[in-house]
């Protein structure tokens, strides 16, 4: 017992400080292609630590609705590939940071006139109601065809496609809900399960009196109470920003 009690905690410090020292090796390079020697450290950043090698042969590509679909990061040669088939624009749903993975992205969608924009939102963490409000608004502003991703297009790319089935093209939820599957690579029982468990809230307050998940978003939904239910149901600390039951 005495010895489990010890390694535990080692085990821990060890993964934190493996997972501290990645941040710090993909944070140190990465963040410009304006040379060759620049671009070719960020060409191995891209597929180092944002795993695009993985992505070539496999790209979570599917339709959400007529005109929208849905994918993993797309890089420049799959970006060439989109606009062949029609693509107009591309969601981004990562968000603009600056590294590798935005930098191609801009550049391709640049050179090749697609329309890029961005909505950020969180596989592991629920965001934001402004986060949330930005991307159903800029769903419904998107050109149509365009396709919406995230990294590996399994849970931010679910939750999105979701989102769009529903509330702007009008699917019943149960049916838009399929887009968040293990098909996809989405697995709702480890941390990224936040994004089904905010629709699962929302199910819950429609039962209770009638109103649309886009109200129900706008003028009820908070990351706060969607964080504090997750971590209770799954049994986990309540993360620390929201301890304070004060806090707003």
């Amino acid at each position: 017992m005495a010895r489990d009690t010890v390694k535990e905690p080692l085990g821990e410090r060890l993964h934190g400080a493996l997972k501290s020292a990645e941040k710090r090796a993909r944070r140190s390079f990465g963040r410009d292609i304006s040379t060759p020697a620049a671009r070719a450290l960020s060409w191995l950043h891209f597929h180092l630590f944002d795993h695009a090698w993985l992505r070539g042969p496999w790209t979570n590509f599917d339709k959400v609705a007529e005109g929208v679909y849905r994918s993993n990061h797309p890089g420049p040669r799959r970006l060439a590939r989109y606009k062949r088939m029609g693509i107009r624009a591309v969601l981004n749903l990562r968000g603009d940071d600056g590294y590798a993975p935005w930098l191609f992205e801009e550049e391709a969608c640049r050179a090749l006139g697609l329309d890029l924009r961005v909505a950020k939102i969180y596989a592991r963490k629920p965001a934001t109601q402004a986060e949330m409000i930005r991307l159903i608004d800029t769903l419904r502003e998107m050109p149509r065809p365009f396709v919406l991703h995230c990294k590996s297009g399994a849970d931010r790319a679910g939750l999105a496609a979701v989102l769009y089935a529903h509330v702007i093209d009008g699917q019943p939820l149960a049916e838009a809900r399929r887009h968040l599957h293990w098909r996809y690579i989405h697995f709702r029982g480890t941390a990224t399960g936040v994004v089904d468990h905010i629709l699962d809230m929302y199910e819950a307050r429609a039962a209770e009196s009638p109103i649309s998940l886009e109200d129900w978003i706008r003028t009820e939904y908070t990351a706060r109470d969607a964080a504090i239910s997750f971590a209770r149901a799954r049994g986990k600390p309540v993360p620390a920003k929201y301890r304070d039951a004060t806090r707003p």
